[in-house]
């Protein structure tokens, strides 16, 4: 991509959508829950799935590493993979619940996210949502949809190389970063999501004819 190439496109979505004020969470362990809940599933899915265990005071470290498994699985029943996602939990509350969230927190960047790797079920999407988010440390995430966005943009890579394309492009700031993942998000959602590639705002004209005649 060309210098500048992702600064540009940030500008073309902030003013398209507006600033985005994500992710919607009331305490930083709100959003270790949502990260690990949102692996393959909708985000109202997760927002029942929160809503339950708030209801039954499982948003804290302490009390959902005491929780009995089987009603962690029925309360995020709703996500998918419940089973799975239900031990994940289990695991990074106690996480959490044995060293504090101040001192987890309370480490360097890349230190943090190789911590949270370590954990059963966390991988590069999970730990940077958490690092970025939960934590407010620089770390780009990639999804599905920053994927998508560029390889229709011509540049192809693994998580590793596109976030490390986006962090040396981009100023390291918390804030921006949150903004701009926000952004794509809504951007696939209101257009990949909808299949509306002829109006895309950010593939130039040519391709576009070329997606239509291909597709």
């Amino acid at each position: 991509m060309k210098q500048n190439n992702l600064k540009h496109i940030y500008g073309i979505l902030l003013g398209e959508f507006g600033h985005q004020d994500w992710w919607p969470a009331e305490t930083p362990f709100e959003v270790v829950i949502g990260a690990v809940l949102t692996q393959q599933t909708r985000w109202t899915n997760v927002e029942q799935a929160i809503a339950n265990l708030r209801e039954h005071g499982l948003l804290e470290p302490e009390t959902l590493a005491q929780a009995d498994v089987n009603l962690v699985e029925e309360l995020v029943h709703c996500c998918g993979f419940y089973r799975q996602k239900a031990a994940r939990l289990n695991n990074i509350a106690k996480y959490f619940a044995d060293i504090g969230m101040g001192t987890v927190f309370d480490v360097p960047t890349d230190k943090l996210r190789s911590e949270m790797l370590s954990l059963n079920g966390i991988g590069n999407e999970t730990a940077d949502s958490i690092v970025l988010y939960a934590a407010n440390k620089p770390k780009f995430v990639i999804d599905a949809y920053t994927t998508r966005i560029m390889d229709c943009l011509g540049v192809n890579g693994n998580y590793m190389k596109l976030q490390e394309l986006f962090e040396q492009e981009l100023p390291t700031d918390v804030d921006l970063y949150k903004e701009y993942h926000a952004l794509i998000v809504e951007f696939a959602k209101t257009y990949c999501g909808k299949k509306r590639c002829p109006e895309c705002l950010l593939v130039p004209d040519a391709t576009k004819v070329e997606a239509q005649e291909n597709g």
